[in-house]
């Protein structure tokens, strides 16, 4: 299942890429356009191959809800026992797929693969990871090395497997009793966060996540020109910033539990501190950045996200700010 908006040059690779496994192992493909405004339903509609699958939404409601929209609908019309899912710049390193069905993933509830850039090295935004709060051990290597210390270490790349707690949704394999464990990605969520979010729930429900590293996923990432959500330490378009942190929010609290009001003391004070890269735009990134705090401790997700576009506008307070 694949998840586009506004990115045909991504999506056309990641599709010939998948149409390459036969239907033996890959029975559909489902593709869910985010109401793309570049061609790509046009493309997708001359598209031949039966195996293709198109839901068009009628709006753009972000990578989250496209993620709910097409696994709902590979459910409904398919019901298969595993799904993988991706984002439209991402896709299977050829045999990657065949390699998924040689493995015995009875052993597993889901399967994440390892995720590397087009020029092989590790991509870190894909980087597997246990929940530091659910071990001591985990959580001393954080204070000490931070992301490092519950990232799951390069090393694991070279190796047969492991367990872990959390995950993206690129190269992620779910079969239909994790999904009767954790239900679906909630939509409301809207980018960024979502798939860390659902897949620690499907641990905490008891889900047993692997990294298999015998599957290899590229991904094609270049929308920032750096790694994350910001160019550098800028975040455009602004609005990301309220999703960013307040989804960061609702995943820290569930990660971390009773310590989550301890941890605020850090967190907060170097969230805001990013102000001093926004020269310009200052007072309206405050302003996203604390509605996104209030809405994240608060849980309030059915914001509409022309509201959060509009709010991202960069006002006269703004001026020489």
């Amino acid at each position: 299942m694949v998840v586009t908006y506004n990115r045909l040059d991504k999506l056309q690779p990641t599709l010939a890429r998948l149409l390459e496994t036969g239907p033996d192992g890959l029975e559909a493909v489902v593709v869910v356009d985010n109401a793309s405004t570049d061609g790509t339903a046009a493309w997708l509609g001359n598209r031949t191959d039966p195996r293709l699958d198109i839901v068009t939404s009628k709006t753009n409601v972000g990578g989250a809800g496209g993620f709910e929209i097409g696994m709902r609908h590979a459910v409904e019309r398919y019901d298969p026992d595993w799904l993988v899912v991706m984002d439209d710049d991402a896709r299977p390193y050829p045999g990657a797929l065949e390699t998924f069905h040689a493995l015995p993933p009875e052993s597993w509830d889901a399967i994440a693969a390892a995720v590397y850039f087009p020029d092989g090295r590790i991509c870190e935004m894909n980087r597997p990871s246990r929940n530091p709060f659910w071990n001591w051990r985990l959580f001393l290597g954080t204070a000490r090395r931070g992301r490092n210390g519950f990232h799951i270490p390069h090393d694991e790349y070279e190796k047969s497997g492991c367990e872990i707690d959390v995950t993206s949704f690129v190269g992620f394999f779910i079969s239909r009793r994790a999904i009767e464990m954790a239900g679906y990605p909630d939509g409301r969520l809207f980018l960024y966060g979502d798939d860390g979010i659902y897949t620690l729930g499907l641990s905490r429900a008891g889900g047993r996540i692997g990294f298999l590293p015998q599957i290899r996923f590229e991904h094609d990432f270049t929308t920032f020109g750096g790694t994350g959500v910001a160019k550098g330490q800028r975040f455009v378009p602004l609005w990301k910033v309220y999703y960013h942190h307040r989804n960061l929010l609702l995943l820290y609290r569930l990660a971390a539990g009773w310590l989550f009001w301890p941890a605020l003391l850090v967190v907060l004070p170097k969230w805001f501190s990013k102000v001093r890269h926004h020269g310009g735009t200052r007072w309206t990134f405050m302003r996203l950045m604390g509605l996104a705090v209030l809405d994240g401790l608060f849980g309030r997700l059915n914001v509409r996200h022309a509201d959060i576009v509009a709010m991202s506008e960069p006002r006269r307070s703004d001026v020489g700010h």
